[in-house]
């Protein structure tokens, strides 16, 4: 067992750091894993109206949702010609329609006779009808028919087609943009798929997709799963096996990354764990729960893990399973594509999306996909389950132990919302740390630049 010496760091907590655990690496690690960034995002508070102001969510959906590119759908969802999906954000509805087996095109989701959504669910068509007088058009957005046509002289059929928005795909996500003169999505997404190339995210299937309307605005929400600072208070019981404070943090134009280590413990704790323990502690067992695996003295519960996962990832990896250094099989990698799609990378599986719901800048919608790799013939995505505010994540079964962490988060979200209103009554801003909260620091680099304030 080879021992770390941890490298002193200015600004950074004591311990054990992401890059010393890649040292002792038992594979060879990817070169993108030793990347780390400059920081230079300031220390300025951000003003706490951002948070419930209607002139902000305005704001957002005049500059921020009409203009950037957000992640609709998976692929797989709309895999046949005349398949629909359904992406709402804020008060504006977009219709995905797969036109071709190798285009998918993207309309506002209204009829142009008299606004009637023109559809309410996804589902197969072979065109798109008006529910309300009839209006219809084909797949490929041009009018195909209008009823009692000679009650509308000033319809020129050509100039009747349905309005477009942009859309692409990358790693069996559709995304969308309402902006005609954006960037392309590959110059958008920057250092994400080079990334994320190794990690194949075209052949996952959706496993669970969970939606869940949250007390609080989208960021408040979102900002919750962007750090690992509130591991300490929020999720205690993860201490023994997580190196919480000790995750890099790095920012890349529209992307930002975090990778907090697992397999080791959390630099808050007094006492130093064995490694039997931190290994218990990844294993999501009790302080009275019988050990599921005794580790030998000389080893570390890190490499054990990262074994034990290359071989069970073997059965749909093949031999790749076994180039994966221990990292990629142990830590936790997430990251956020500005404004508010968060894949995690390797192969944890799970992927965050946050919305506002509706126009209501004072409760939000999370969502959740378990995107899991597979053998064989495509498995049928899950389909979404809904949960209202009434609800919590603890129902949600199909998310496993995620289901717990999230009730954990979920109980501090709607408090934040409550009590930023009371905040500003002395206090104008939020105040987030240098460092640890890196990832929101940078978001709002970006968010100020685009609502220009």
């Amino acid at each position: 067992m080879t021992d770390l010496e941890p490298r002193t760091r200015i600004d950074r907590s004591p311990g054990v750091s992401y890059q010393d655990l890649l040292d002792a690496d038992t594979q060879q690690v990817p070169d993108f894993l030793r990347m780390e960034s400059p920081h230079d995002l300031g220390t300025a508070d951000i003003p706490a109206y951002f948070y419930f102001s209607p002139e902000i969510h305005e704001l957002e959906k005049e500059k921020i949702w009409r203009k950037t590119w957000q992640f609709a759908c998976r692929e797989e969802l709309i895999p046949n010609v005349g398949d629909t999906e359904i992406y709402d954000i804020a008060n504006i509805s977009i219709l995905l329609v797969r036109t071709a087996p190798d285009e998918i095109k993207g309309y506002y989701n209204a009829c142009l006779h008299r606004g009637r959504q023109l559809r309410e669910e996804p589902g197969s068509v072979h065109e798109l009808r008006c529910q309300f007088h009839g209006f219809c058009w084909g797949l490929d957005g041009s009018l195909k028919h209008v009823p009692a046509q000679w009650d509308f002289p000033q319809i020129e059929p050509d100039k009747f087609g349905l309005p477009e928005v942009l859309v692409d795909t990358w790693g069996g996500f559709v995304f969308v943009n309402m902006d005609r003169d954006a960037e392309s999505l590959l110059d958008y997404l920057g250092e994400i798929p080079a990334q994320f190339a190794r990690w194949d995210f075209e052949d996952r299937y959706t496993q669970a997709h969970v939606e869940k309307v949250l007390p609080c605005n989208w960021k408040v929400a979102q900002e919750a799963f962007m750090e690992s600072f509130h591991v300490v208070t929020t999720h205690p019981q993860l201490l023994q096996g997580i190196g919480d404070a000790n995750s890099q943090y790095d920012y890349w134009d529209n992307v930002s990354r975090a990778v907090t280590p697992r397999g080791t413990p959390s630099p808050h704790l007094t006492v130093q764990p064995t490694e039997q323990e931190i290994f218990d502690s990844m294993m999501g067992l009790g302080l009275e729960d019988a050990p599921i695996k005794t580790l030998p003295d000389d080893v570390r519960a890190r490499t054990v893990i990262a074994d034990a996962t290359r071989k069970a990832m073997a059965g749909t990896l093949g031999d790749k399973a076994q180039s994966l250094s221990d990292s990629e099989c142990v830590d936790t990698f997430f990251y956020t594509v500005y404004p508010n799609f968060h894949p995690w990378g390797a192969y944890n599986r799970t992927c965050y999306r946050f919305k506002p719901n509706g126009d209501d800048p004072e409760t939000c919608i999370m969502e959740c996909l378990i995107l899991s790799p597979f053998q064989g013939e495509r498995p049928a995505p899950a389909k979404v389950r809904r949960m209202g505010l009434d609800e919590t994540f603890v129902d949600a079964d199909e998310l496993g132990t995620l289901a717990r962490v999230f009730f954990q988060d979920e109980y501090n979200v709607g408090w934040v919302q409550k009590g930023l209103h009371t905040l500003v009554e002395n206090k104008p801003g939020v105040t987030f740390g240098a460092y640890q909260e890196t990832k929101i620091r940078h978001f709002y680099d970006l968010y100020r630049k685009q609502i220009g304030k």
